[in-house]
């Protein structure tokens, strides 16, 4: 994959970063937390968190002047361990553009 953009910014949210996969974008939020005891840190992005990054995608493509390009959803997972990161998880594809946000 290629970095092309970290923190980008709308008016509706921020996504963490942003590659380039072949002929697809990939859009990629970023959780850490220092326990798994009560959930994995990709629970986190629920519902209203996954409408906010598909509105917020849809920003970056309108600043692309809406390229016809694939593109998904990621998840990256750091757990840390006193302070220092233990591991980090690669969840592609984990979710799919929020209704009604979905081209037809």
């Amino acid at each position: 994959m290629k970095f092309l953009t970290a923190n980008f910014r709308s008016k509706r949210g921020e996504i963490d970063l942003v590659f380039r996969d072949a002929d697809c974008l990939v859009f990629v939020e970023v959780k850490t937390r220092s326990s798994e005891l009560w959930t994995r840190p990709a629970a986190a992005v629920n519902a209203r968190k996954r409408r906010l990054l598909s509105q917020t995608a849809l920003d970056y493509l309108r600043l692309l002047k809406h390229p016809r390009v694939r593109f998904r959803f990621d998840i990256v997972e750091v757990l840390l361990e006193d302070g220092a990161v233990c591991e980090i998880r690669h969840l592609p594809n984990t979710f799919s553009l929020s209704e009604p946000y979905r081209y037809g």
